[in-house]
């Protein structure tokens, strides 16, 4: 014992010992660092696979890197203070100054492993991120099959084990002794995990049925997202508006909500148009023999024209035939509303931005006291935004234009024109009686 306290009042040799260490530490950092890690780098930008170049990206082999002074330390620091592990066992009884080398052993010992330890898991995350990467880089499926969630949930893992073993060693128990004890403390887990846990389900039924993928365009309106999907993660999922805003909604918020996926109308190449023009019914009567002699002559309106009114001679002259002397027959006239339905259908199935293999119809609402609806359902061939919109303008500046061909008035609220034209009306007519 005397021999052990006199190594232990070795002050000079302890101190030097310490520098030494110090030193070990530093030139094992910079040839982990610099050397291997600088190696690994140059070696990856050689090669022609990617996967290496993921790994260097996501500083997989720099973190890695770290973790050699930190086992350099922890192997050092026993000899550094002129110690073994008997040799700390009986200084652990002794007072004095055996006693701090005996505790300034043990912390730096469980300082070094802990921080090594914390150094893995985090290159543990940083290598999955590398995966993900690595999987959107080489597979087409990515975007409709994304595992960033499944590796968040393998991330997190290692992280609890990482603390587990730290709480462990710093408690001086075993890592199963820790874990058995943890049963009692199910409950605050389950509270503490709830949103990870609805999560990694609501992410496992995300994936298995492919509700949304990235590039999806979704609408989610009590969220106030309306947007691409640029990233599906096993907390949240971020849609980018189209005012560029970043909305970021709870996973789990797609199972216990309801929300609109546009990717149907993608995938199906057909974007439907549905939208009605009010039909003044004050404007809606019979055709004349000259509007439809006129009407007669146009491209869309002459195969039409022909048929119909071939029929409509049969069936009047089938009717004055039948009738009795004496008692109008009930014969049938063309409307302009109806010809001008037809021409609204002949003009749609004759646009070249007119999806052919979806529906097409023109169709006449119930009327009411703002007109009579004439509703369009169509689908766009073009899909993009611009030209979807740039397709519906085209289609209803025609239509509101070629009205008065037909003798139709579109159905419109009194404007202030109107009612400055009334009243000028008014007064000249009251001038002229005066």
């Amino acid at each position: 014992m005397e021999s052990l306290l006199t190594l232990f009042e070795s002050w000079p040799r302890v101190l030097a010992g310490l520098g030494i260490l110090v030193v070990v530490a530093f030139a094992a950092k910079w040839i982990a660092s610099r050397l291997l890690a600088g190696a690994v780098r140059t070696l990856a930008a050689r090669t022609r696979t990617t996967w290496d170049d993921r790994l260097v990206g996501r500083q997989v082999v720099s973190r890695l890197a770290r973790t050699v002074p930190a086992l350099a330390v922890y192997a050092g620091i026993g000899p550094a203070l002129g110690m073994t592990g008997a040799q700390a066992e009986a200084a652990a009884a002794t007072g004095g100054a055996a006693a701090f080398l005996f505790w300034t052993w043990m912390v730096v010992r469980t300082v070094a492993a802990a921080y090594a330890v914390l150094v893995v898991a985090r290159a543990f995350s940083a290598a999955l991120d590398a995966v993900n990467d690595i999987y959107n880089d080489t597979y087409a499926d990515a975007k409709s099959a994304p595992i960033k969630g499944y590796l968040q949930v393998a991330s997190l893992l290692g992280y609890l084990a990482a603390a587990i073993t730290i709480v462990s060693m710093v408690a001086g128990v075993s890592p199963v002794v820790l874990l058995s004890g943890l049963g009692a403390l199910a409950a605050v887990l389950m509270l503490v995990f709830k949103d990870t846990i609805l999560s990694l389900v609501a992410s496992v039924q995300i994936m298995s049925n492919d509700m949304i993928r990235i590039g999806d365009w979704v609408e989610m309106p009590q969220a106030g997202a309306d947007g691409d999907v640029i990233d599906v993660a096993l907390h949240t999922v971020k849609i980018q508006n189209w005012d560029k805003t970043i909305s970021t909604i709870p996973t789990h918020k797609f199972i216990s909500e309801s929300f609109r996926n546009w990717r149907g109308m993608a995938d199906a190449g057909g974007r439907r148009v549905k939208r009605s023009l009010r039909i003044d019914q004050g404007s809606v009567r019979f055709l004349t023999d000259d509007e439809i002699e006129r009407l007669s002559q146009r491209e869309l309106l002459r195969p039409y024209m022909t048929e119909k009114l071939g029929e409509i001679g049969e069936h009047n002259e089938a009717r004055a035939t039948a009738s009795d002397p004496g008692v109008a027959p009930e014969v049938r006239r063309l409307t302009n509303l109806g010809t001008f339905r037809v021409y609204v259908q002949k003009y749609l199935s004759a646009h070249p931005n007119t999806h052919q293999d979806m529906t097409l119809i023109v169709r006449q609402l119930a009327p009411g006291p703002q007109g009579v609806p004439i509703e369009i359902y169509c689908f766009s061939s073009d899909t993009a935004w611009a030209s979807y919109e740039a397709f519906q303008a085209d289609i209803f500046d025609h239509l509101i234009a070629v009205l008065p061909e037909f003798g139709l008035r579109v159905f419109q609220s009194p404007t202030g024109a109107d009612f400055g034209r009334a009243m000028g009306e008014t007064r000249n007519e009251g001038a002229t009686r005066s």
